[in-house]
């Protein structure tokens, strides 16, 4: 899968949508106008909420890093 890039002309405001692989070269000049492009930015796509996130969530509930409580008596 390949990113998808925004850029907007400086000159004219156009804005436009690119799929391009990480390797191509960035777009400098505006197809409307022939401006100059520049790449915006946004923020991440991806947002992790809630009260953390720990190495054993994964794991299943019977296995703990805590050692179990001696039972013998």
């Amino acid at each position: 899968m390949m990113p998808t890039y925004v850029y907007a002309c400086k000159d004219c405001g156009h804005a436009m949508e690119v799929v391009q692989s990480f390797s191509d070269e960035a777009l400098t000049i505006c197809p409307e106008c022939e401006g100059s492009l520049r790449k915006k930015f946004n923020s991440v796509g991806v947002v992790f909420k809630g009260t953390g996130f720990y190495r054993n969530d994964s794991r299943s509930s019977g296995s703990s890093s805590v050692p179990a409580a001696s039972t013998s008596a």
